[in-house]
């Protein structure tokens, strides 16, 4: 039986009150965490930016796009572990079409 992998991209907000480690080691985490599943191809950390409306009081975030290969069960686990960790204010996970 062949594996079926998926390119996968996906965005997610860290609250901007978190320390420039703490960010660093949450971008660590899910790579690693990503890495660990599939194959990342590209991360792209944009940055502070000012959210489009307001997540419990806060304004801006954190932002980092991560573009990965992986099977299709795996988006599951790793929203799972968007929701449970301490300092992600937002996530999504989009699966990109073959071209």
């Amino acid at each position: 039986m062949v594996e079926h992998i998926n390119k996968y991209e996906t965005i997610f907000v860290i609250d901007k009150d978190k320390s420039e480690e703490e960010t660093n080691e949450i971008v660590e985490k899910f790579k690693s965490l990503i890495a660990s599943a599939g194959e990342v191809e590209s991360v792209d950390v944009w940055g502070k930016r000012r959210l489009a409306y307001p997540i419990d009081d806060k304004n801006e975030g954190f932002y980092v796009l991560v573009n990965f290969t992986a099977k299709p069960d795996f988006p599951k686990e790793l929203d799972r572990v968007y929701g449970i960790t301490d300092g992600i204010i937002r996530s999504i996970i989009v699966r990109k079409d073959e071209e």
